[in-house]
């Protein structure tokens, strides 16, 4: 199945940044997005042209109004594709949730990617890899076939990678400033594990990773190397490759994108051909290639739980995991916060940036001028010209 194409939020330790191409996906076909506080499109003075709305300054990068729609059109995507099953007065609160932060995103977001530049953080080897796991993802021959659809869409495929690169970029900056530095103690598990016994009370159970190869349209004479193809990553699988990556680049199952992940299941959620087979393996062994109706099917195990109170060397991960979520967001925070005592982040009157820039006023510029000043690679702020005197 493939992969939808849209541009989406990225979500990063639980904190929503800019609007960033998830791993897997491409953009949605060019669609004029729904007005974010819509103003009059102001032309230069004396020339007629229409200039591009600024509403925030960070350091020398500008946000636009079109830098917003853009993030208001994704998060409604967004929100719409994981509430599919709301009712209309939940799927509103959820977009309601989303927006509110997102002008303040787009501020972290550039931060962010600034600050990765000031560390010299590279990062052009991971979006050349990223490109290429969308293009297999996407079920799509060539580097030039993928740029060819991305631009179809809409969007410039050097905007698309750009995209690509400050998500890296963010993620990076958020593991090495942020997450690298919260500790989680063993005493601090124990702790967890000790006051919350109950929550660890569980029926039997097994977490699964699947590679799936499908055969549907496929004509009868392609469905012995499709079989080959399957035996193939299982034997790649035993020889050490890492199961998650060859899913994420190989699997035509929907769960490709996060690496085959299938979730935890209890006996009596699977047919009964495949818990027979998955309730019998341990922690990381595999099933053989199992040939279904609609394809080719490996699964791993990647826990497994006993039917009651589940020791804790088998919750560990989980809990230490739940403990690095739980702090990652508030730190995340408290680092953005420090980022922006060191900056100059100023905001449009009239829009919202709820960690609290000030507002002032700042002067449309057109979009020609911006695109010279970053051709001549001058900095400051982008031929925004001088800053409006107060009163004037």
């Amino acid at each position: 199945m493939k992969t939808r194409f849209t541009i989406g939020l990225i979500l990063l330790s639980s904190v929503p940044l800019a609007a960033q191409t998830p791993p897997g996906r491409m953009p949605a076909p060019a669609k004029t997005p729904p007005p974010a506080q819509a103003q009059p499109q102001t032309r230069e003075p004396g020339k007629g042209r229409v200039v591009e709305e600024i509403i925030a300054r960070v350091n020398n990068e500008i946000i636009t109004l079109n830098d917003l729609e853009k993030a208001q059109g994704s998060v409604d995507d967004e929100a719409r594709q994981d509430c599919r099953n709301c009712s209309p007065d939940q799927l509103k609160l959820m977009l309601a949730d989303k927006q509110k932060n997102l002008l303040r995103d787009l501020i972290d977001q550039s931060l962010l990617v600034q600050r990765g530049k000031d560390m010299g953080i590279n990062v052009e080897t991971e979006v050349i890899k990223r490109l290429d796991q969308i293009r297999q993802q996407n079920k799509i021959a060539s580097m030039e076939e993928l740029e060819k659809k991305v631009t179809e869409s809409g969007i410039s495929f050097e905007e698309f990678k750009s995209n690509i690169r400050n998500n890296l970029l963010t993620q990076n900056v958020i593991q090495r400033e942020v997450q690298s530095k919260i500790i989680v103690g063993r005493d601090e598990v124990e702790k967890l594990y000790n006051e919350h016994k109950k929550d660890f009370q569980r029926p039997a159970q097994v977490y699964l990773r699947e590679i799936f190869i499908s055969t549907e349209g496929k004509k009868e004479a392609e469905i012995p190397e499709l079989e080959k193809k399957a035996q193939g990553l299982l034997a790649r699988v035993k020889n050490s490759e890492d199961f998650a990556e060859l899913a994420r680049r190989y699997s035509d199952g929907t769960t490709a994108k996060t690496g085959g992940d299938l979730g935890v299941f209890e006996k009596g959620q699977l047919s009964k051909e495949l818990e027979d087979v998955v309730f019998k393996l341990n922690r990381g062994q595999m099933t053989d290639v199992i040939h279904t109706k609609t394809g080719f099917l490996i699964l791993r195990v990647e826990q497994r739980y006993e039917a009651g109170q589940q020791p804790l060397e088998k919750v560990e991960g989980e809990i230490m995991n739940r403990l690095y979520y739980e702090r990652t967001g508030p730190a995340l925070r408290e680092y953005l916060k420090t980022l922006r005592e060191q900056s100059y982040v100023i905001v449009k009157p009239g829009y919202v940036d709820t960690a609290a820039a000030s507002s002032t006023p700042i002067e449309e510029v057109a979009p020609g001028s911006v695109e010279e000043n970053a051709k001549k690679g001058k900095r400051g702020f982008l031929g925004l010209g001088k800053r409006k005197k107060s009163g004037t």
